[in-house]
């Protein structure tokens, strides 16, 4: 009987080796994700984080230095072509032959993995149902992004996998292409069946497409669970600061630790967070304590709890902060 899970990773280690640095870069800390079957899985994380290293991992691209990993109840590591011929890929940058059409495209990719005669015919299918027909004969150099990325996709799915890996699907989108793949994403398991492993740095996106979500913050999977739950342990509202300019965070954040119903005040640069069971009868006490302290705030808002009040809560920085601290690594290395 098959497991539940179609994806299973244990102790998941990578370091890259570093000219200069003699320990290198640690992309995965001992990763852990099980991901079950026929769902849509969010590894939401800054770039960075380890979310593209797991994917190579996972479809056999890459080794880890230490840990396991089963993908359709296959062991990565020791039957690689197996696991090749259960899974779909579909990569950060496109596989597709930009001189070639997008019929070419699909009937080769489809002769690759041995449907011959039938690979034809599975190409129109897969044109029609992403609205690539009337490009069919066209090059793909022609394409524009939503289209090459529908094509990418396509090309994913020629041989009917039991998982399909989407790293980053939507990475440079307009809003109309990125909305329209966001509902064949959501199709992909509900009508067929199908596990999706889906890679995002986008909030909104794991919010909307994943039933189930690993937040990975330095190479470790930092919280699993459905959004609506990881969302949901944060209880009450979620009271959203901006100090004014030269306050003191540290003032500030001691005062707001002194008040009565006021919780898990998070200081992230000139913003601060804090929790409440009821936000808006919270504000005035706020406002007041902070005047009093010296540490004025320009701004405030009152929320919900969302996914970056999550990734707050466990990482202390706020999500666009990771995504920055990234960035300037990239720029100095």
């Amino acid at each position: 009987m098959p497991s539940s899970a179609a994806i299973e990773a244990q102790g998941l280690v990578k370091t890259y080796a570093v000219r200069g640095d003699k320990e290198g870069v640690r992309a995965l800390d001992g990763l852990d994700v099980t991901v079950p079957r026929g769902a849509v899985f969010g590894l939401l994380g800054p770039n960075g984080a380890g979310k593209s290293t797991t994917i190579k991992i996972l479809t056999t691209l890459a080794r880890p230095d230490e840990g396991t990993a089963i993908v359709d109840g296959i062991d990565v590591l020791r039957r690689p072509d197996r696991v090749r011929r259960a899974i779909g890929v579909v990569a950060q940058r496109s596989g597709a032959d930009p001189g070639a059409t997008g019929r070419e495209n699909l009937v080769l990719q489809g002769r690759l993995h041995g449907l011959g005669a039938n690979a034809a015919s599975r190409a129109d299918e897969l044109l029609a149902r992403f609205g690539l027909t009337g490009a069919a004969g066209r090059l793909v150099k022609t394409y524009s992004g939503g289209m090459q990325r529908r094509l990418d996709v396509a090309l994913g799915l020629v041989h009917r996998p039991e998982v399909l890996f989407l790293d980053e699907p939507t990475t440079g989108l307009d809003p109309e292409s990125r909305a329209a793949m966001w509902e064949e994403i959501t199709r992909l398991a509900g009508e067929d069946g199908m596990t999706v492993l889906l890679t995002t740095h986008y909030l909104e996106e794991a919010d909307r497409l994943a039933g189930r979500i690993a937040i990975v913050d330095r190479g470790r999977v930092v919280a699993e669970g459905p959004p609506d739950e990881l969302k949901g342990a944060l209880h009450g509202d979620v009271v959203h600061l901006e100090l004014a300019a030269e306050t003191d965070p540290a003032a500030a954040r001691s005062a707001l630790q002194d008040l009565q119903g006021i919780r898990n005040v998070l200081v992230a640069g000139d913003a601060i967070s804090a929790r409440s069971d009821d936000g808006a009868s919270a504000v005035p006490a706020i406002l007041a304590a902070l005047q009093t302290a010296g540490a004025p705030a320009a701004s405030v808002t009152v929320a919900r709890p969302s996914l970056d009040d999550v990734y707050l809560r466990l990482t202390g920085r706020r999500y666009s902060e990771s995504e920055d601290l990234v960035a300037e690594g990239a720029n100095r290395s």
